[in-house]
């Protein structure tokens, strides 16, 4: 019994670690992601994306009804890289939820963006992560966007 107890043991505490290995991966693809947003690199943006990525933004329309709007990723990627130097913009993490079952991860992080060192708005990324030959690849962002009620 004393043998099965330690076994049992053993395997959890495995577990626990294996999964907040995992987690601490997940959050350093994020912020390698957001280093090259920020950075306007888009060598280091596609090393943490699928080749796959679907880019989703849950907004308000000009009539104030809720949407959700698709984005192309290599729109993305040319619009992030031609902002004009003297354009200063940070998106700031404010934190971290990670959840990992095996291959999958979700990741819930609440932002603020600022752009020349004025707040412009805020909201909540969901990410969504596959675990690929070892690394994890974002396969899906989905975002809010709001002006006020942040979080």
């Amino acid at each position: 019994m004393r043998s099965f107890l330690l076994l049992l043991l053993l395997v959890v505490m495995n577990t626990t670690f294996a999964q907040k290995t995992d987690e601490k991966a997940v959050q350093k693809t994020i912020e390698r992601f957001f280093t090259g947003f920020h950075n306007q690199d888009s060598t280091i943006i596609q090393s943490t994306v699928s080749d796959a990525i679907i880019l989703q933004t849950i907004g308000r329309d000009k009539n104030g009804a809720e949407q959700v709007k698709t984005e192309n990723f290599d729109r993305f990627i040319k619009s992030i890289v031609s902002i004009p130097d003297t354009t200063k913009f940070r998106e700031r993490l404010l934190s971290f939820t990670i959840k990992v079952d095996g291959a999958m991860a979700n990741a819930w992080t609440p932002y603020e963006f600022w752009v020349n060192d004025a707040f412009s708005h805020c909201g909540v990324n969901s990410f969504q992560l596959f675990k690929e030959n070892g690394d994890w690849k974002i396969i899906y962002i989905i975002d809010t966007r709001r002006k006020e009620d942040c979080p």
